[in-house]
């Protein structure tokens, strides 16, 4: 299946890569399905990549790249609704906001993107927790122990 994408021109995609966001995504409700495009050249960063409008398009990252420390627990309506069985099933993405200089910029630790791969479900979780903001620096001074501030 042929897809416009925001960053990476059009592209041939996999349907069964097509991860299904039933309530949308936070401003985007309409948006429902979405993948994750490698950017060339960059393993740590990827793109969520709304497949039916071409310019919602968010950068993702592992937020463990940056705060090795940052833990939460999923409530049992999130692990139902995406039917998430086993942890390893779980994937969590945190939505970079891209600054310049690069160093300045953020990402959003209070509302990560949880994806279930064995099952394509997806939803962004937003956190009942003080210790995350939503603007957490993309270089933490002490990755390993920094919570986000």
């Amino acid at each position: 299946m042929k897809i416009e994408t925001k960053y990476l021109g059009e592209m041939d995609i996999i349907e069964s890569n097509v991860i299904e966001f039933p309530s949308g995504l936070p401003g985007f409700i309409d948006e429902n399905q979405f993948v994750l495009l490698d950017l060339p050249g960059n393993p740590i960063f990827q793109v969520l990549q709304s497949v039916t409008s071409k310019n919602v398009a968010f950068i993702v990252t592992n937020p463990y790249h940056f705060y090795q420390d940052y833990t939460f627990e999923l409530d049992s309506n999130l692990l139902e609704s995406l039917d998430i069985q086993e942890e390893k099933d779980v994937v969590v993405l945190t939505i970079v906001t891209l600054k310049e200089p690069f160093q300045s910029s953020t990402i959003n630790l209070k509302a990560p993107v949880i994806i279930n791969l064995t099952k394509n479900y997806g939803k962004q979780y937003i956190l009942n927790l003080e210790d995350y903001p939503s603007k957490a620096s993309i270089a933490p001074s002490n990755p390993s122990t920094r919570k986000g501030e």
